[in-house]
């Protein structure tokens, strides 16, 4: 007979909230073992008795095949004396030490509960809030750990019989869902029109709501993590309504699509596009926009045919799937194509309350959707795009975050790094995890500060996490080092600077876990280099001590400095002014100069000549704006990262055929040499104006320059690669969320058999800058 044994199995990563302890019972139950299981601030503990190949097999299920949402870090075995028993059974949460286990970030609606609300003969049929413990509300709801209904936004509602019944019961699909209710028990919604009056409730508030979009009205709605403004992605005069209201003149806005088949009918995609486009975080993923349709087509779907003020002068859409069983129903009863924006106004962090609603967008909306489940943590739609087969997240949030990064070894003490100005997010390191927030946003407005604050908070509630080590960017005035500074002062703890284009490139480190030298390229908008001049276009040998500046962009003039940001035309006449008087370039034949006013120019240029009122910079972002107005694609910048869009989508527009005859002419392979480590900007910008003159009344001539300019930049990153060989390489800043780049530079690198290193879930742009700032940090000490 075999002989029996107890074993105390720890389990840490993202097992609570996501149906661990039912799989762990129905293993235990079936392989006949007894004993218990329950969650704590760690994870989650199982003490398992039986037979030495019961205990086996049970935990090569746990390691092999997990519940969906679950993600193990670490499991070890310990064991333990034989005690008196009978069951197996889950008992009670321990609330003891600090908070290790990884929070769970919230997750579309499964399969099995999308079925249910299409079912009248379920008790959640129609019901919005449907959910178990496959999918649903995690992060947005927990307000502490350990997830447990008393410590999320469900405190308040009291389960039915069905319910608690169901909460019971091991065996169930909903056994300790937290958020799990009905139509009897749970949150139900409300319509109030824009003067706070209700229209509506339950039901009826979502069958008012589709027949406001019908008419071309704008809703909030308000989903897991925050409200969106919508409209009907088809009705081009509502669409320009919200552009109009929103004060958003051109940056695309994200398309809901009620099926997979919806959104083909509007973009074309690969297998793995679309199975991201579905996949349980259900981001916003950019996809290439379909050739028109006909629309004379008997084919319902293909009838179709978005605004275009969508997403005006861009070959790209954001595309995502409904997330919730709310987005669901509204859209199988609308069946069309919503635009779905983050609502806020500009600048400002996404809305979570019906009063904010109506004290900040009173006057764009015509109508709110609301409910009574409180959003205790906001979190914004995550946008992501595949890249040669290979996911690149643009913005990290609902679905991803908050993102955990076990370590092999403990971090050191508590550190907090606090990230940048923009796109900010930040980052915390204890016991053996790294831990990088949903994306905050830009920093520039006192609403803005304080969800940053209030975001510190939510992670120092959740983690009892009290840190001993404090890391900011070098810019003084960084809103995020500012406060890094004023707690530094006030506690008198430790503080590390890291400069902003290293972040960079430790991040790509961090989430490789590299510490040794890597060859980084960080290309990006602005961002303050040493001794306080403006960087963006940096090659840097870099380890986890520090870096080399190894190559860089020869700087450009910004005339007028934060103003050339705006108006970059200002950009591409500095650059112009180094080859060509004010009269020769009026007199020069190109497009994208008959606008500008002789006295424009002239001004500019004695600013320029005398060195009045310019900052110098290294940057390939404000390289791209210039090209852009160079190749009279934009004249001001409406928004952020607009004039790479523009020269991509331009770029796109080449035929393969007219690639091989066309791209072969020697004025259209320009180069960026290097000399001395700079990279000869003035010798690249002769050649693309030169190009310019004799191709641009050509019909591709554009297209051909757009892509010459992103090849040369492919090669210079190569070449620099293969002078400096024997190093991994690092493709970082946010010009490199630019795909055709971001493709050619790593297909260039590769066929020189040189290794990119992966960005994985970590945004290469900003985003990312507070989880290199902690990889440094970490290792300092």
């Amino acid at each position: 007979m075999a002989s029996t044994k107890r074993v105390r199995l720890a389990v840490t990563g993202i097992v609570q909230g996501v149906g661990f302890r039912p799989f762990v019972y129905r293993w235990a139950t079936e392989l006949g073992l007894l004993g218990l299981t329950f969650n704590h601030s760690k994870g989650v503990t199982v003490e398992l008795q039986g037979s030495d190949a019961a205990i086996h097999a049970f935990v090569e299920a746990l390691t092999q095949t997990p519940p969906p949402l679950a993600r193990i870090d670490s499991l070890s075995q310990t064991e333990l004396p034989l005690e008196e028993c009978n069951s197996f059974e889950i008992v009670h949460s321990q609330a003891d030490a600090k908070a290790v286990v990884a929070v769970s970030s919230d997750k579309s609606s499964c399969q099995e509960c999308l079925d249910e609300i299409m079912d009248p003969g379920n008790r959640h049929y129609q019901y919005p809030f449907t959910n178990c413990t496959n999918c649903g509300p995690r992060y947005t709801l927990i307000r502490a750990l350990p997830y447990d209904r008393p410590n999320t936004a469900m405190a308040e509602f009291a389960m039915c019989d069905a319910c608690a019944a169901a909460y019971q019961n091991p065996l169930d699909r909903r056994y300790h869902a937290q958020p799990v209710s009905c139509p009897d028990c749970g949150p139900q919604l409300s319509l109030l029109d824009a003067q706070q009056i209700p229209l509506a409730e339950k039901n009826a508030a979502l069958d008012l709501a589709v027949e406001l979009l019908a008419q071309g009205k704008t809703l909030a709605i308000k989903g897991l993590g925050g409200f969106h403004l919508v409209c009907d992605a088809t009705n081009h005069e509502a669409v320009m309504q919200l552009r109009s209201r929103k004060q958003r003149p051109a940056k695309p806005f994200a398309v809901m699509c009620a099926s997979l088949p919806m959104a083909k009918t509007l973009a074309c995609g690969s297998d793995a596009e679309w199975q991201l486009l579905q996949s349980a975080e259900r981001p916003i993923t950019l996809l290439q926009r379909a050739l028109n349709k006909d629309e004379s087509s008997s084919d319902a779907l293909s009838s179709y045919v978005l605004s275009p003020a969508v997403a005006p002068g861009i070959d790209r859409l954001g595309l995502f799937l409904p997330y919730t069983p709310l987005h669901q129903l509204l859209l199988s009863r609308l069946n069309r194509p919503l635009v779905a924006t983050s609502a806020n106004r500009s600048g400002e962090p996404i809305i979570t309350h019906a009063e904010q609603i109506f004290e900040r967008l009173g006057e764009v909306v015509d109508a709110v959707l609301d409910h009574n489940r409180e959003i205790l943590n906001g979190c914004d739609d995550s946008v992501v795009q595949m890249v040669d087969d290979k996911l690149q997240v643009i913005r990290l949030a609902r679905g991803y975050a908050p993102l955990t990064l076990a370590l092999p070894e403990e971090v050191p003490q508590e550190t907090l790094a606090v990230g940048a100005q923009q796109k900010n997010s930040i980052a915390f390191g204890f016991d053996h995890n790294l831990v990088l927030s949903p994306h905050i946003g830009d920093l520039f407005s006192l609403e803005a500060e304080q969800y940053f604050i209030d975001t510190l908070a939510t992670f120092k509630r959740l983690y009892q996490f009290s840190p001993k080590h404090l890391v900011s960017d070098k810019h003084p005035d960084y809103a995020s080092t500012i406060w890094a500074q004023q707690q530094k002062d006030a506690q008198g703890i430790a503080y590390t600077q890291v400069q902003h284009h290293y972040a960079h490139i430790l991040s790509v480190m961090a989430v490789n876990q590299r510490v040794d030298k890597v060859l980084g390229f960080s290309f990006d908008g602005t961002g303050l280099g040493d001794e306080r001049q403006l960087w963006g276009g940096e090659a840097m040998l870099a380890d986890i001590s520090g870096f080399k500046r190894v190559a860089h962009l020869s700087p450009m003039a910004l005339i007028g400095g934060e103003q050339a940001i705006k108006d970059p035309r200002r950009i591409m006449l500095a650059l112009l002014f180094a080859r060509y008087s004010p009269d020769e370039i009026k007199a020069l034949p190109l497009a994208s100069l008959e606008e500008l006013p002789a006295s424009l120019i002239g001004n500019l240029h004695t600013l320029w000549h005398k060195g009045v009122a310019i900052q110098m910079t290294s940057s390939i972002g404000r390289l791209f704006d210039a090209t852009a107005c160079l190749l009279g694609l934009m004249q001001t910048t409406q928004f952020e990262g607009q004039a790479g869009m523009l020269i991509e989508a331009k770029a796109n527009e080449v035929s393969e055929a007219q690639l091989e005859s066309e791209l072969a002419a020697a004025d259209l392979a320009f180069s960026l040499c290097e000399i001395d480590g700079v990279w000869q900007l003035a010798s690249l910008w002769e050649q693309m104006v030169d190009a310019l003159l004799k191709w641009q009344d050509k019909p591709e001539g554009i297209s051909l320059i757009a892509r010459g300019f992103m090849n040369a930049l492919a090669q210079a990153v190569t070449d620099c690669a293969i002078k400096h060989s024997g190093f991994d390489v690092a493709l970082c800043g946010g010009v490199f969320q630019n795909r055709y780049l971001l493709s050619e530079t790593r297909k260039r690198l590769e066929m020189a058999k040189i290794k990119v290193l992966d960005s994985h879930q970590v945004p290469v742009n900003d985003g990312g800058i507070a989880l290199g700032q902690l990889w440094y940090a970490i290792h300092k000490h």
